[in-house]
């Protein structure tokens, strides 16, 4: 049987080698370390440690950033998407062993947006800030400011929701993909979880609200822009269907009509239309259901993607319970997963347990995983944010996670990125013959580097300085212990011994021996050639990212 039970001692090697390879993007083998030493509450306090916001991306045109809107003088839309993707990657990289980057791009994943739609990377950012800015908090909060998100706004189409015309297009996608889900068909127009009616109603409380592209309308709670229902020169919500909305027995036969306090004449106020959809998530987050469909997605993102009947009903169903005992506070129900004996492996039916190294790492995780693990240095963004942006991001990381999969800010639906939803391969979805391939290349191409216009290294995977870390490989002289350290910590869990000698005999040392290699190191060290250790050790780091075990986490 699953358990949701913490675990005791201290976390060890392995168990914090998971739960930082699931809950970062890619640890380095220190960071493993020192959370091997913890508690698995002193772990979780440090991963939930709040952080302070970020600066916004700067235009490298301009050397500023151009909130609240771009100007004449910064670069076109395009670009300032690039870099706008530069920069949240980037932080993915540089945050470090906490848990907010990881959140923020769950909710991205969950609750997607497309710039090939919206054309305006400013929503992006914004919409970003917001997904952090509720990363470990509120997520029926969040849900309520996402409606009226510019972006969210644009991408499904809710800015042409109007009271004479309206648009069912973003409501139904709220209540299947993003909140309660449908469930099964149990007949015409009818689903489990609610009906075409529930639909219908939901867009009617949905209208009015229109893209506010000056981003000066800004919600009191986080502020942030969002849209803007009100008409330009009165306070009323004109385009705001003001009447009833009765939904099914799905909902308990909710009525959600106008606060009589809230109308200007004959229209809802603004605040009213805020108003009005506020009581509404009040309605959807009410719902047994909703807080297990989110916690599915949760569990799908950090532990697996496969729910059996036992994990429904001892995993998720507690978890839920969780949630909505918190009032959708996500950090609570984070805590309770990531904490558990199910998350380790540890649960007392091991046939089933099968959860470590049993994800695909997403071109997210391998890219960054591998730059995170190898202290890749990158430009500096005071200095060379230029470099950083188009070349480092533009021509390297960008392109690597392209290459392999992740359209990154372009998923192809508004399901979001089809390994995380896509019954039933899920992850699986990131494995074609193609992007193996280019998975397969990403390690020597980063062990190449990348150049700039001219010719000036932006990065490059130096095997030589890392190695002679000793925070890295503990003797550089030892060939079986630098095999056998790569593999403890690149791979999410140990290999047959017979593997282990495969890399050390014929991958590293080839036809020298273990003493040839520590001579060899010795004399490089001592200022000799560093050719034949350079070459020794690019083959074997190479080969290991090359494996089916670093594909996965």
């Amino acid at each position: 049987m699953a358990s949701l039970s913490p675990i005791t001692g201290t976390l060890g090697l392995d168990r914090a080698k998971h739960l930082l390879k699931r809950a970062t993007f890619g640890p380095t083998r220190t960071e493993i370390e020192n959370f091997a030493a913890m508690n698995v509450s002193t772990a979780l306090d440090t991963l939930l440690t709040p952080l302070a916001t970020p600066d916004p991306p700067n235009d490298p045109l301009t050397g500023a950033n151009w909130l609240p809107k771009p100007g004449e003088t910064n670069s076109g839309d395009d670009s300032l998407f690039k870099y706008f993707q530069a920069w949240f990657i980037e932080l993915m990289r540089t945050t470090g062993a906490n848990l907010r980057e990881r959140m923020v791009f769950f909710l991205h994943s969950h609750i997607p947006a497309d710039h090939s739609v919206i054309q305006n990377s400013t929503s992006l950012y914004y919409q970003n800030a917001l997904y952090r800015h509720y990363a470990f908090g509120n997520f029926r909060e969040l849900f309520e400011k996402v409606c009226v998100d510019n972006a969210m706004l644009q991408y499904i189409d809710n800015t042409l929701n109007d009271k004479d015309v309206p648009n069912e297009n973003f409501a139904r996608e709220m209540l299947e993909l993003y909140s309660i889900g449908k469930g099964d068909q149990i007949g015409a127009e009818d689903y489990t979880n609610y009906t075409e009616t529930d639909i219908k109603e939901a867009a009617r409380v949905l209208t009015g609200f229109k893209c506010n592209w000056d981003f000066d309308t800004i919600d009191p709670d986080t502020g942030l822009p969002r849209g803007r229902a009100a008409d330009t020169l009165t306070a009323a919500a004109s385009r705001h269907d003001a009447g009833t909305k009765t939904f099914t027995s799905k909902f308990g036969g909710t009525s959600i009509a106008p606060d009589p306090l809230l109308m200007t004449g004959a229209d809802a106020t603004e605040e009213g239309a805020l108003d009005e959809i506020s009581r509404m998530m009040d309605m959807i987050f009410a719902q047994d259901e909703t807080a297990k469909f989110i916690c599915r997605k949760l569990y799908r993102f950090f532990v697996y993607y496969k729910i059996t009947d036992d994990i429904e009903t001892t995993v998720i169903v507690p978890l839920a319970n969780t949630l909505r005992d918190n009032n959708y506070e996500l950090s609570y129900v984070l805590r309770q997963l990531l904490s558990s004996e199910h998350f380790y492996d540890e649960d007392a039916d091991a046939t089933t347990n099968d959860h470590i190294g049993a994800i695909i790492k997403s071109p997210l995780d391998l890219v960054l995983g591998t730059f995170r693990f190898f202290k890749i240095e990158m430009p500096d963004p005071v200095t060379r944010l230029d470099d950083l942006y188009n070349f480092a991001y533009g021509r390297g990381i960008l392109r690597h996670i392209t290459n392999q999969g992740m359209d990154f800010y372009k998923p192809i639906d508004v399901a979001g990125y089809p390994p995380y939803h896509q019954v039933t391969a899920f992850n699986r979805n990131w494995i074609s013959p193609n992007w193996l391939a280019t998975r397969y290349q990403f390690g020597y191409q980063v062990l190449n580097g990348i150049k700039n216009e001219s010719d000036t290294l932006v990065y490059i995977l130096d095997v030589l300085p890392w190695v002679d870390d000793t925070s890295n490989i503990s003797d550089p002289t030892d060939a079986g212990l630098i095999v056998d350290e790569l593999i403890k910590f690149m791979f999410p869990k140990a290999i047959p011994q017979a593997r282990r000698d495969y890399f050390l005999n014929t991958i590293f040392l080839e036809n020298n021996t273990p003493a040839d290699w520590a001579i060899m190191w010795n004399t490089y060290k001592g200022g000799g050639e560093e050719g034949s250790v350079r070459g020794m050790l690019e083959q074997l780091v190479g080969r290991l990212m090359q494996t089916p075990e670093y594909q996965l986490s």
